[in-house]
């Protein structure tokens, strides 16, 4: 059995970004970023956390990670399999996510790879709120058609 999370990102950031923040981000998304100008080169435990890429082991599909500069925002998408103990590294990543997102909603998930039910990741007013969802009744339950 493997301690092994899937985690989905999926929303847009201001198109004043931080040039930190984006640094920061890049540096997530590129597993050799890592170079001697960079600020973050002192972090010698720094794991890029959306820096995967090709098929996944535990949780189907591709991973991937890209982040997109557009006329009015930033956009970036990720999936990736991340383990138990980068939990708390990905919490803080997607608290500066969502601080920095341009618009309040949901701005990814995170399931126990064997689970079926996410938890999801939503930006409220710049704070990230943790919204576990729960199982619908079976008589209640809504189908897509």
């Amino acid at each position: 059995m493997s301690d092994v999370f899937a985690v989905d990102l999926a929303l847009d950031l201001s198109p004043n970004l931080p040039d930190a923040v984006l640094a920061h981000l890049r540096r997530h998304l590129e597993a050799d970023s890592a170079d001697d100008d960079s600020d973050e080169v002192d972090w010698p435990d720094f794991v890029p956390l959306l820096a995967d890429r090709g098929p996944a082991a535990h949780i189907g599909g591709l991973l991937t990670g890209d982040l997109h500069q557009g006329p009015a925002h930033w956009s970036l998408t990720a999936r990736q399999e991340t383990h138990a103990e980068l939990l708390p590294d990905l919490i803080a990543l997607a608290e500066m996510l969502a601080f920095n997102a341009k618009t309040d909603g949901v701005i990814g998930q995170v399931r126990f790879y064997e689970d079926e039910i996410p938890e999801l990741l939503v930006s409220r007013s710049g704070t990230l709120v943790k919204m576990p969802l729960r199982e619908a009744n079976p008589g209640t339950s809504r189908h897509l058609p």
